[in-house]
């Protein structure tokens, strides 16, 4: 680890080989906790490469405990936080309003490093029992239409960096990871990321997989669709633009979808619009987010699915999905 530091403060790079065996030694415990916590702090202090994204994330699919729910055509709806925006949980949300629209979702989430409320804070707080059992979570995403992984437990080789990422309490590659390395290896991804240059790392490493996807970076700085202006989307087919009156939206305040300073209120939020009971601004965004996961999987427009997201929400379909994820996680 001393000789692969000293290049990195040098300002040198590691090959995606070097990337892959760092994060393999860390899990064996070959490194000490003030060595793990320099390597993560180099990567706060300059840009990571495609070569080590692409290290790290082959590092850490090898060592997953993996999840074949392949019957299952699922979506991923993840943000790599670290926005430093104290949202509420959109993505998580919107999770449930896309299962309740009837695609299946894969949630890979943890516990919140960078704010205040992590979408497993949420979950858990909400009644949800985590659990890697293959056939509970075969059962959850058949009939409440989602499974929900915590990340830790399907990930045992990170239990030497969750003490220090804790600790640290700042955003770190491990953020850029998360999307990445959903142990259910699902076919469809919306990912949201918190810079434009991370955008174009996500968007060289996913041309090169079989997956089909949506990345997407708010220009403002939002890891999701925040409808506070402009979004940048790459997809498999295309770049593009998008602004809120594009899906016959008003552009809202940042002020508006403010997420709360603990996991209780949080969790209170998620209740409120899941319940119908959200701000406009609030169920704008969460549909905005849905939308474009359901048009992910099922190929139609942006719009058509956002309309889909809204039908969900105001049915009651998605909270239907959440009641059930709950009785059937006990």
């Amino acid at each position: 680890m001393k000789h692969i530091l000293n290049r990195l403060i040098n300002q040198e790079s590691i090959s995606t080989e070097e990337a892959r065996n760092v994060l393999v030694n860390i899990s064996e415990g070959k490194y000490n906790q003030s060595q793990i916590a320099s390597f993560l702090t180099v990567y706060m202090m300059r840009n990571i490469t495609i070569e080590e994204l692409q290290g790290f994330r082959d590092a850490l699919l090898d060592l997953c405990i993996p999840v074949d729910i392949s019957d299952f055509n699922s979506i991923d709806l993840c943000g790599t936080g670290g926005d430093g925006k104290d949202t509420f949980n959109i993505s998580t949300l919107a999770s449930f309003i896309t299962a309740g629209a009837g695609v299946k979702v894969a949630k890979h989430g943890n516990y919140g490093v960078s704010s205040a409320s992590g979408s497993s804070n949420v979950m858990e707080a909400l009644g949800v029992k985590f659990t890697n059992n293959v056939d509970v979570l075969k059962n959850t995403i058949d009939k409440a239409g989602i499974c929900v992984m915590h990340a830790p437990l399907f990930h045992p080789a990170m239990k030497n960096v969750a003490p220090i990422r804790r600790e640290l309490g700042v955003k770190t590659f491990f953020n850029m990871l998360g999307p990445m390395v959903n142990p259910a290896f699902p076919k469809n991804q919306m990912v949201g990321v918190f810079n434009l240059e991370l955008q174009r790392l996500y968007g060289y490493l996913y041309q090169n997989t079989d997956k089909n996807y949506s990345i997407v970076h708010a220009l403002d700085g939002y890891d999701e669709i925040s409808l506070t202006g402009k979004t940048k989307i790459i997809t498999n087919q295309s770049e593009i633009i998008l602004e809120a009156s594009d899906l016959g939206l008003k552009q809202i305040n940042q002020s508006e979808i403010f997420g709360g300073d603990s996991v209780e209120s949080s969790a209170k939020i998620f209740k409120s619009i899941i319940s119908g009971q959200g701000t406009e601004a609030q169920n704008n965004v969460v549909c905005a987010n849905s939308g474009l996961a359901i048009a992910t999987v099922n190929n139609i427009s942006h719009k058509a699915g956002f309309e889909l997201a809204k039908q969900s929400l105001d049915s009651g379909k998605a909270k239907q999905s959440l009641e059930l994820l709950i009785e059937l996680s006990k």
